[in-house]
């Protein structure tokens, strides 16, 4: 599901007043220049789920000729980031690691899948998997976000 400004959970127009994921991801998108700029793009999102795309293009490639795994940080963070703030509640990241598994290269399409797995007031722990084309999983990511109480869509 690619996520349009304005869409409603059915891919429709959003109701006034609707705040279902995918229109809380397309106001976070519209004002996200970081990810357009790295081409990350939302494919799906959920309640307390989201789901980005980048590919792997040459300036991305280290000296060793993978992947900075900056910018394997930086995609599974930007899934993270669409998920914790799907229920239209302001969440940042306040902590978060990752492990590297496997290399990715230039022209590899990766998919980063993020999964709210635990949370207790306004603290969350989002798991991320990061994905080749493949299937290959080349990254595993884990972050905690805590909530700030202020729509997001109204920002």
């Amino acid at each position: 599901m690619a996520v349009t400004p304005g869409a409603g959970a059915d891919g429709g127009p959003a109701g006034e007043g609707e705040r279902s994921p995918a229109a809380v991801a397309a106001a976070m998108y519209e004002r996200d220049h970081s990810s357009r700029h790295l081409g990350i793009e939302v494919v799906g999102v959920g309640e307390g789920s989201a789901c980005v795309t980048m590919s792997v293009r040459p300036e991305m490639v280290n000296g060793l000729g993978v992947c900075h795994g900056g910018y394997l940080f930086t995609l599974a963070d930007t899934a993270m980031a669409y998920a914790s703030n799907s229920r239209d509640d302001v969440a940042f990241a306040v902590a978060a690691q990752i492990d590297f598994l496997r290399p990715a290269r230039a022209g590899d399409v990766l998919t980063a899948e993020a999964v709210e797995r635990a949370g207790q007031g306004r603290t969350a722990l989002t798991d991320v998997e990061v994905r080749t084309g493949d299937g290959t999983v080349v990254a595993v990511f884990r972050g905690r976000t805590r909530t700030t109480g202020r729509p997001v869509v109204d920002m």
